[in-house]
Protein backbone atom coordinates (compact mmCIF):
# COMPACT_ATOMS: atom_id res chain seq x y z
CA UNK A 1 0.00 0.00 0.00
CA UNK A 2 1.10 3.38 -0.82
CA UNK A 3 1.35 6.56 1.15
CA UNK A 4 -0.50 9.41 -0.27
CA UNK A 5 1.68 12.60 -1.53
CA UNK A 6 1.72 15.05 1.10
CA UNK A 7 1.91 17.62 -1.98
CA UNK A 8 -1.22 18.60 -3.15
CA UNK A 9 -2.22 19.04 -6.91
CA UNK A 10 -2.50 22.78 -7.65
CA UNK A 11 -5.77 23.56 -9.55
CA UNK A 12 -5.24 24.93 -13.01
CA UNK A 13 -7.01 28.02 -14.03
CA UNK A 14 -7.53 28.82 -17.50
CA UNK A 15 -5.06 28.12 -20.08
CA UNK A 16 -1.50 28.38 -19.36
CA UNK A 17 0.60 29.28 -22.14
CA UNK A 18 4.31 29.41 -22.94
CA UNK A 19 5.92 32.75 -25.00
CA UNK A 20 6.37 31.39 -28.78
CA UNK A 21 10.34 29.91 -28.75
CA UNK A 22 12.09 31.81 -31.45
CA UNK A 23 13.25 29.84 -34.38
CA UNK A 24 16.94 28.72 -34.42
CA UNK A 25 18.93 27.97 -37.14
CA UNK A 26 22.10 27.03 -38.05
CA UNK A 27 24.81 30.03 -39.14
CA UNK A 28 25.91 27.88 -42.07
CA UNK A 29 21.52 27.35 -42.94
CA UNK A 30 22.03 31.02 -42.91
CA UNK A 31 25.10 31.56 -45.01
CA UNK A 32 23.39 28.97 -47.81
CA UNK A 33 19.66 30.26 -48.19
CA UNK A 34 19.80 34.07 -46.42
CA UNK A 35 16.97 35.85 -48.71
CA UNK A 36 14.92 32.63 -47.07
CA UNK A 37 15.83 33.44 -43.54
CA UNK A 38 15.45 37.28 -43.81
CA UNK A 39 11.36 36.93 -45.54
CA UNK A 40 11.18 34.62 -42.45
CA UNK A 41 12.54 37.42 -39.94
CA UNK A 42 9.80 40.16 -41.14
CA UNK A 43 7.09 37.71 -38.81
CA UNK A 44 9.36 36.00 -36.62
CA UNK A 45 12.19 35.60 -34.62
CA UNK A 46 15.19 33.90 -35.87
CA UNK A 47 18.02 32.82 -33.36
CA UNK A 48 20.22 32.27 -35.45
CA UNK A 49 23.19 29.27 -33.70
CA UNK A 50 26.94 28.38 -34.16
CA UNK A 51 27.96 25.21 -32.67
CA UNK A 52 24.43 24.47 -31.28
CA UNK A 53 24.54 27.79 -29.11
CA UNK A 54 23.00 31.32 -29.92
CA UNK A 55 25.31 33.59 -31.84
CA UNK A 56 23.01 36.38 -33.07
CA UNK A 57 19.35 36.99 -33.87
CA UNK A 58 18.39 38.12 -37.26
CA UNK A 59 15.62 40.85 -37.23
CA UNK A 60 13.54 41.60 -40.46
CA UNK A 61 11.53 44.46 -41.59
CA UNK A 62 8.33 44.27 -43.56
CA UNK A 63 8.04 47.46 -44.60
CA UNK A 64 10.14 50.73 -44.63
CA UNK A 65 8.36 52.03 -41.52
CA UNK A 66 8.86 49.09 -39.80
CA UNK A 67 12.90 49.79 -40.38
CA UNK A 68 12.23 53.09 -38.90
CA UNK A 69 10.49 52.33 -35.78
CA UNK A 70 13.26 49.81 -34.99
CA UNK A 71 15.64 53.07 -35.23
CA UNK A 72 14.14 55.28 -33.31
CA UNK A 73 13.44 52.76 -30.49
CA UNK A 74 17.35 51.85 -30.39
CA UNK A 75 18.86 54.94 -31.28
CA UNK A 76 20.92 55.98 -28.02
CA UNK A 77 20.30 59.73 -28.15
CA UNK A 78 16.30 59.27 -28.60
CA UNK A 79 16.67 56.77 -25.34
CA UNK A 80 17.87 59.70 -23.82
CA UNK A 81 15.79 62.04 -24.39
CA UNK A 82 12.77 60.11 -23.51
CA UNK A 83 14.25 59.18 -20.03
CA UNK A 84 15.41 63.11 -19.19
CA UNK A 85 11.26 64.00 -20.02
CA UNK A 86 10.09 61.06 -17.94
CA UNK A 87 11.84 62.37 -15.22
CA UNK A 88 10.85 65.95 -16.08
CA UNK A 89 7.47 64.65 -15.46
CA UNK A 90 8.27 62.69 -12.48
CA UNK A 91 9.65 65.49 -10.92
CA UNK A 92 6.66 67.67 -11.67
CA UNK A 93 8.34 70.33 -14.66
CA UNK A 94 6.25 69.15 -17.42
CA UNK A 95 3.90 70.59 -19.89
CA UNK A 96 0.25 69.00 -20.19
CA UNK A 97 -0.81 68.35 -23.59
CA UNK A 98 -4.05 70.67 -23.20
CA UNK A 99 -1.52 73.85 -21.84
CA UNK A 100 0.69 73.79 -24.65
CA UNK A 101 -0.67 76.38 -27.14
CA UNK A 102 -2.98 75.79 -30.49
Amino acid sequence: MSLPSSRKPRPTRGLTRRAPQPRRVALAKVKDDLSRYLRLAESEEVVITRHGRPAGVLIGFGSEEAWFDYRLEHHPEFLRRIQVARTAIAAGRGIKLEDLPK
